[in-house]
């Protein structure tokens, strides 16, 4: 039995081991390639893993490009703008769709499920319609517009607020709270790992979100991180240097952010049941 045990021990930490390397090739290789000259990263025969020399100057190069102080504000103020929306109105319709009866419940959340089955894509025309006759295109609203509510912020909170006991809500009834009081005093602080989850959730899809920014947004001085990066990227000829090396400059947000905040991201993943 020992020997089983070490034996399974052994190859669970083999498997992880090698599922790490394979996730830290690529953000090595950009590392590599963001050093190398233009030549060195395209040639394949022979094959260059290092650079001859370590050169900044795609760095030097891409910075004086982009103004990468705008894009870092612009991404921050949609990351921030995303959670706080997506965690606001989650919490409010996962409690009325979890502990709330009223008509046409099950179909209002049809409708919620219905929007999470359906690829995002079918809502770009639309969504991008309904932002132009606003008057909204080249704005931080228009980046956010897509986000005010989340299918599956809602489908996460109801499932946090059905698994509470059905006695606290009841408790606080007799307490003399209302609806509104029982939800904010008593219900919602108890399902801050799920908010936290979310909000996890929100601000990764926020920061990688490609497509609608580049829908909306046609102006530099208005694009988050992904969609400048896109712009790079010629489309017969690319310089991988300057690609990598801003790459590498967009990842610093949320590695910072990810030092912060490392124990809520560990806490919400682990508690919501969810994965990345």
């Amino acid at each position: 039995m020992d020997k089983n045990r070490k034996f399974k021990s052994v190859l669970q930490y083999f498997v992880l081991a090698v599922g790490s390397v394979v996730m830290l090739v690529p953000f090595l290789w950009m590392i590599l390639t963001a050093f190398k000259t233009a030549s060195e990263a395209t040639q394949m025969n022979p094959f260059i893993i290092f650079p001859s020399v370590w050169r900044k100057d795609a760095f030097l190069s891409v910075m004086s490009k982009m103004n990468f102080l705008k894009l870092y504000y612009n991404t921050l103020v949609l990351i921030i703008e995303r959670v706080v929306c997506a965690v606001l109105t989650a919490t409010m319709a996962g409690y009325a769709f979890g502990r709330l009866h009223f008509k046409g419940k099950n179909l209002a959340f049809s409708l919620v499920l219905f929007q999470m089955m359906v690829p995002s894509q079918i809502f770009i025309i639309p969504q991008y319609l309904m932002v132009g006759r606003l008057g909204l295109l080249n704005t931080s609203f228009g980046l956010l517009f897509p986000g005010l509510v989340t299918a599956f912020g809602t489908f996460l909170l109801r499932q946090a607020y059905m698994g509470l006991p059905a006695s606290l809500e009841e408790a606080a009834r007799l307490d003399g709270c209302n609806i509104g009081q029982a939800f904010l005093y008593v219900m919602a602080p108890l399902t801050k790992s799920s908010m936290v989850a979310l909000g996890i959730f929100t601000a990764l899809f926020a920061f990688k979100e490609l497509m609608w920014p580049l829908v909306v947004n046609t102006e530099q001085n208005t694009m988050p991180l992904s969609a400048a990066l896109a712009k790079l990227q010629g489309q017969f000829v690319t310089n991988y240097p300057e690609l990598m090396a801003a790459s590498l400059l967009a990842c610093i947000p949320m590695v910072i952010i990810y030092l912060i905040f490392q124990k809520q991201f560990i806490e919400g993943i682990a508690t919501s049941g969810g994965k990345l």
